[in-house]
């Protein structure tokens, strides 16, 4: 290929997304989603997995996210360019096929993440009426609404508010932290709950399974490959702002899973909906528990709603990129008159979040066994788990093809490591929780009939001629 396919301009051009995200927001951009998306919603599944050594399954799940991450560094500074690693596995395999499934697996997976996250939203929303309030699929529902509007405004307003939400959701984990320094301090710890596997069988396969769930915390980082042509300068700030904000996730995740396994029992966090809550809840800080709790509240659904904020802007944006290439049905490229939004693809992905938490809800209430935030995390992680593997794959294969001096360069036997990892831990959540697979089959499906549709009904080239997104020009049209 020539290498002008790796060069992009620091400026917006006449057809291209409008570059406005700096290397500071990225940065926040990347952190907020990945803290958000984990230890405020499944510390209790992950220390029911593991025990009080749970802090072991956050820390190789980020040693793992860590290596992918800088595989995407690579691949993003060598193609900045939106749609991430669809566009990578086209380079690396010009295979349609695969790069379709890639590309659905990917909004499956995110679809997933989203409706976990509002699940778990409800589950904290209920701690404010002390577990009564409005019916928990209702809050959800409502949630998922409110947020589709927001990124109906606009890329920009969504990473400002993003940011603004990072740094409320850091000080929740701040609380936590200072918690366990204090019960430190009173010589109330007792440091052996940090190494205690506390489950029958295998220690190694129980933190397997730790890792499983908490890999679902780690996620969140491939998002920013999607913003990649909205960002200023991609060379410099996505292998900072990508790393670094994954390196910070992980040392507060580590802190934050010890101080939950020091003050409260691991019983007791395995068994709640709100496991980080119940650190607050235990009354070690001297002010009132109640106003503490209420606080803390507050401070994690502004968590989980950063999270799942990111996720909704990465939905539609695909669904853009994929109509733009006739993959799907060309109405998925609208994009609003004023606001530069591709707001048909918000609306499409809103009901189908929707969807997922109402039949979660029909089984649960059918007599099903079924914990819908774990089955959801767990299948976000089995689509992405696939997909970061064959992204180290690509970023392997495509070494040689249009270098740059410009770009990034990850190591290669880290990246082997990577590729293990990430297949063993595919692997056990599969093993551990087979019927997931049927809902990843059922979201999957989706993305073939939308694919059906195109070939069926679509007009060629419909997608090739509508309005960039957030295009200045077409702005003043409207």
């Amino acid at each position: 290929m020539a290498d002008s396919t790796a060069t992009v301009p620091t400026t917006d051009d006449d057809n291209g997304l409008k570059r406005s995200i700096t290397g500071a927001q990225l940065f926040f951009y990347t952190l907020g989603d990945v803290l958000g998306s984990g230890i405020y919603v499944l510390i209790g599944l992950v220390a029911a997995a593991v025990g009080g050594a749970f802090w072991i399954a956050f820390a190789a799940g980020v040693t793992v996210a860590a290596i992918t991450g800088a595989a995407y560094a690579e691949l993003v500074t060598k193609y900045p360019q939106a749609a991430g690693s669809s566009l990578y596995v086209q380079k690396a395999f010009r295979n349609k096929a695969l790069t379709f499934l890639v590309t659905v697996s990917f909004l499956s997976a995110s679809f997933a993440a989203s409706g976990s996250l509002a699940a778990g939203f409800a589950s904290y929303f209920g701690q404010l009426f002390d577990g009564g309030g409005p019916p928990a699929l209702l809050v959800s529902l409502v949630f998922v609404a409110v947020l589709v509007v927001i990124n109906y405004i606009g890329i920009t307003e969504s990473v400002v508010m993003n940011m603004l939400m990072t740094f409320i959701e850091l000080s929740g984990l701040v609380i936590v932290m200072i918690i366990g320094i204090w019960y430190i301090a009173e010589g109330n710890a007792d440091f052996g709950t940090l190494t205690d596997i506390s489950v029958s069988g295998n220690p190694a396969l129980a933190v397997l399974a730790g890792v499983a769930l908490s890999f679902f915390a780690m996620t969140g980082f491939e998002n920013t490959a999607n913003v990649a042509e909205e960002t200023i300068d991609p060379y410099r700030a996505f292998p900072r702002s990508l790393i670094g904000g994954m390196i910070v996730a992980g040392v507060v995740y580590v802190l934050v899973s010890m101080a939950a396994a020091l003050t409260v029992p691991t019983d007791k966090l395995a068994d709640s909906e709100v496991a980080l809550l119940e650190v607050v809840k235990q009354g070690i800080l001297p002010f009132s528990t109640d106003l503490m709790t209420t606080i803390f509240t507050i401070i994690a659904l502004v968590a989980i709603t950063n999270t799942t904020l990111v996720t909704l802007v990465t939905q539609p944006r695909i669904l853009y990129g994929m109509a733009r290439e006739d993959v799907v049905p060309g109405v998925f490229a609208k994009v609003h008159a004023s606001r530069r939004s591709p707001w048909v693809g918000l609306l499409f992905s809103g009901l189908v979040v929707g969807g997922l938490l109402v039949t979660g809800t029909l089984v649960t209430e059918a007599g099903g066994k079924l914990d819908l935030v774990n089955r959801l995390a767990l299948v976000t992680v089995v689509f992405l788990l696939a997909i970061y593997a064959l992204v180290i794959v690509t970023c392997l294969k495509l070494r040689g093809h249009d270098e740059d001096e410009r770009a990034f360069r990850a190591s290669t036997p880290l990246l082997v490591v990577g590729l293990v990892g990430n297949l063993a831990i595919l692997y056990y959540a599969i093993y551990d929780d087979p019927a997931s697979l049927y809902w990843c089959a059922g979201l999957l499906a989706v993305g073939v009939v939308l694919y059906l549709a195109e070939q069926l009904f679509g007009k060629r080239g419909t997608g090739s001629r509508t309005p960039d997104l957030d295009d200045s020009t077409a702005t003043k049209e409207g």
